[in-house]
């Protein structure tokens, strides 16, 4: 009889072992740039950015006009035979060259620092963090992955896709 009733409690805990191990984890993940671009979309520092870049964008424009304007002044000068100004203008076109140069490379420098102090700010992150908690035990979330930071997600379905969900949390 006693080994009826071991019996039966071993059974009884393997069922409730079993019950255990059945339990499903539910992930989430996150698309973060789109929850990014959607956060800053309206953001005076991103508006501020772009209208850098534009200006940035004008006077290289600019420069490069007159870059071609100066090189047909050359080749005017050459077709002449005045070789003393097209010498003069050759001057300045090594001159306009090495100022675009110094001045695109001092302008990526600058935006490449402005972007990333805003894809680093805290204020979005801190909203970001705290919309996935809330969503992740609302929605019973055991873990949620960013597509962008883990090069080991190969597949995912998108139904555990909860981007557009964290954006309308966010209020975006």
């Amino acid at each position: 009889m006693n080994k009826k009733i071991v019996f039966a409690v071993l059974i009884s805990l393997f069922a409730a072992t079993g019950a255990f191990a059945q339990q499903i984890t539910k992930f989430g993940v996150v698309d973060t740039n789109k929850v990014y671009n959607a956060y800053f979309r309206n953001s005076t520092a991103v508006r501020n950015y772009e209208k850098k870049r534009a200006d940035y964008q004008n006077e290289i424009n600019k420069t490069t006009e007159e870059l071609r304007d100066l090189r047909q002044k050359k080749v005017d000068f050459e077709k002449n035979g005045n070789d003393a100004a097209a010498m003069k203008i050759d001057a300045e076109i090594t001159k306009k060259k090495d100022y675009l140069t110094e001045y695109t490379n001092a302008k990526n420098v600058e935006l490449d620092s402005l972007a990333k102090s805003l894809k680093n700010s805290d204020e979005f992150y801190k909203k970001l963090y705290s919309t996935l908690s809330k969503l992740a035990e609302e929605g019973g979330y055991s873990m949620i992955l960013s597509l962008q930071e883990s090069n080991s997600i190969l597949w995912y379905s998108h139904t555990v896709d909860i981007t557009e969900d964290v954006i309308s949390r966010l209020g975006l």
